[in-house]
């Protein structure tokens, strides 16, 4: 790919420099507070926001027009931030969250695995059928509620300036007391909320839960990890509005050589170049809008498996960040916390959010 920028781009010569996952955002950090970052550089929304924040990355719709009709809108957001207008991030690689359900599990306690719920409540009706049939032996749900749970009820996480977090609505409050009396009823594992709890993946390769949320490519990984479930696992479509996970690539402000810069960048993810990457790494997906009617994406061979990787794919017009890249490691921690409580009844779920809120914007402020 590099080869074959320079010889449309005679006399430039790129040099890309690969770096360990570890400790990453702090090297770019660095780099940046030094005065070397890179001319075009790898970001996760997360990772750019400090950047964006100090000046130290280019507005790329500034730069390129073509920008928010190339590529999807949702990998084109996820580099926007509040209080800071302009577009940060050329959407490189995606993937975005796909339900599966395991259906011997679902038939032998009752359940239809061709009417799959469809939202929280269906979620929970079933679960109740499931936890009846089984003695209480088996779950369907089995993991807690998040941000992005919020989201999909219609809750705003910041202020349209983006300077604080509102979610202590009362909107919120009911998807927690959702959850909060799905759990006090035994459908949902009671080690949960504990360090014991394994996960809802894990639980869900031991078949010991019949629902669990993943990428477009878990079939082909499950056919590793655990070969005779897969073929009993049947995919949906996410609740509401599908999460989407992005990397990008940026363009640093103060680069020497920003039409080179923002060409290569162009380059590395355009539908051509995108596509051969994916082919190559099972579970992403380009970002280009170009890309819709590529057939190695659109298409499914009839498997499962196919099935899954074209259903991931289609929705990713219609995913989002959930999670605000403001969300620090230390805020997540604590709505962790918050929302245990909330759920084990040692708090109203009004008081978790309340004091979610509050311990969140005390961080933002730092």
């Amino acid at each position: 790919m590099i080869k074959a920028f320079e010889q449309e781009h005679p006399g430039t010569e790129v040099k890309w420099i690969d770096q360990p996952g570890d400790g990453y955002s702090a090297k770019v950090l660095s780099q940046a507070a030094s005065g070397d970052l890179p001319d075009v550089v790898n970001l996760p929304p997360d990772f750019a926001l400090p950047l964006v924040q100090n000046g130290m990355l280019l507005d790329i719709a500034a730069a390129d027009d073509k920008l928010a009709t190339d590529y999807v809108k949702g990998g084109v957001s996820a580099y926007q931030f509040a209080g800071h207008p302009g577009s940060y991030g050329y959407p490189w690689y995606l993937n975005t969250d796909v339900y599966y359900w395991n259906s011997e599990l679902l038939e032998k306690y009752g359940l239809d695995p061709a009417k799959l719920p469809a939202n929280l409540d269906e979620l929970i009706a079933q679960a109740r059928v499931m936890k009846e049939r089984s003695g209480g032996k088996m779950f369907l749900m089995s993991r807690k509620p998040e941000l992005g749970d919020l989201v999909n009820a219609g809750v705003e996480l910041l202020s349209d300036d983006g300077t604080r977090f509102v979610f202590n609505t009362p909107e919120a409050a009911a998807v927690l007391d959702k959850y909060r009396a799905a759990f006090a009823e035994g459908l949902l594992p009671r080690d949960v909320l504990t360090d014991k709890y394994l996960g809802n993946s894990e639980l869900f390769k031991k078949e010991q839960v019949a629902w669990t949320t993943s990428g477009g490519n878990a079939i082909n990984t499950m056919k590793v990890d655990n070969p005779s479930l897969a073929p009993k696992m049947v995919p949906s479509k996410a609740f509401g509005i599908p999460p989407l996970y992005v990397q990008g690539l940026s363009v640093a402000a103060g680069s020497k050589n920003k039409p080179a810069a923002i060409a290569l960048a162009r380059f590395v993810t355009n539908a051509e170049n995108q596509a051969k990457f994916a082919e190559l790494v099972p579970g992403i997906f380009p970002s280009t809008v170009a890309s819709a009617s590529d057939p190695r994406f659109s298409q499914s061979d009839g498997t499962n498996a196919g099935d899954a990787k074209v259903l991931a794919f289609q929705t990713l017009p219609e995913a989002r960040l959930l999670q605000p890249p403001l969300v620090s490691e230390a805020m997540t921690t604590y709505l962790k916390q918050q929302f245990a409580l909330a759920i084990s009844g040692e708090i109203t779920s009004q008081e978790a959010l309340d004091r979610s809120v509050e311990k969140c914007n005390e961080l933002l402020k730092g």
